[in-house]
């Protein structure tokens, strides 16, 4: 793993853990699912441009053709819809822990489902990582975090976790940026139809809102994409996953410092738990 795989790793993570920061701001303003059908279908128009223009083609691999749909339903669709629904009563730093424990699901999905026999440092690691979310999910709810916000965090994160596992695979054949197109695309389609049936398009038109839109279409939603495709194809899924370890501690910061949310010591005690836990899941798996 060289300089610039570190550097991209680290910069995915900011981006990504980020993005709870900006989606707390839109769903202040704007209704949930029509901002992101919205984005997603902006998204996905520019990366197929992009995609297009640097000479890529929609010819992809039967792999690949999954990977984009079940990764465009599964992460865009349902991991982000029900991040975006959640994040209209819990906060962006909530939403933010909960989703950072998508490796620890994925490790136990290769456990349970995939005939992965864990090591006793990955078991030590998934038992951390529960803990550290027990911990942060007990005084959350004492502290009267939303039940069902808290729920819409929990389905989005087992989606993500299906969307991560779908992906291996799909970076190899080439064709990153259009890949990164039309997943999004896909995740539009999906976004639409609730947003119309179940959502009222009322938005408050504001700076913060117009801000907060375009740096989450553009940079989590494109770049963080590119990015993450990008590092898998360079470094591979294992190794590109161990950089998730960091992403309780940015998910935090960046909505303490942004949306001066309070953050407790619990709080801090959970992150370092669950972090922990991550990368001891992650160097197991490194050879």
């Amino acid at each position: 793993m060289d300089i610039r795989a570190i550097a991209m790793g680290v910069i995915f993570c900011f981006i990504w853990s980020s993005a709870f920061t900006s989606a707390r701001v839109i769903v202040e303003y704007a209704p949930p699912l029509y901002a992101l059908a919205i984005r997603f279908t902006l998204s996905g128009l520019i990366g197929v441009g992009i995609a297009l223009a640097i000479g890529q083609s929609a010819r992809l691999t039967a792999a690949q053709w999954r990977a984009v749909i079940i990764f465009g339903v599964c992460q865009n669709a349902l991991y982000l819809g029900m991040n975006f629904v959640a994040m209209q009563t819990v906060e962006a730093s909530f939403a933010s822990i909960v989703a950072s424990t998508m490796p620890l699901l994925v490790a136990f999905a290769g456990w349970a489902f995939l005939g992965d026999r864990p090591t006793t440092l990955a078991i030590a690691g998934l038992a951390a990582g529960f803990a550290g979310v027990a911990i942060i999910m007990g005084a959350r709810l004492q502290g009267g975090v939303d039940l069902g916000g808290a729920v819409f965090c929990v389905i989005g994160v087992i989606s993500l976790t299906v969307a991560t596992l779908s992906v291996r695979g799909a970076a190899s054949g080439g064709n990153v940026m259009m890949i990164v197109g039309l997943q999004m695309l896909v995740g539009a389609v999906a976004l639409w139809l609730p947003a119309v049936a179940l959502e009222t398009f009322a938005v408050t038109w504001t700076w913060q809102l117009g801000v907060a839109f375009i740096y989450t279409t553009l940079v989590p939603g494109l770049l963080a994409t590119w990015i993450w495709f990008t590092l898998v194809r360079r470094i591979g899924t294992v190794k590109a996953a161990t950089f998730h370890f960091i992403n309780p501690f940015f998910g935090v910061a960046t909505a303490a410092v942004i949306l001066s949310e309070a953050v407790s010591m619990l709080d801090f005690v959970g992150v370092f738990v669950i972090a922990a836990g991550i990368l001891a899941v992650q160097l197991s798996k490194q050879t």
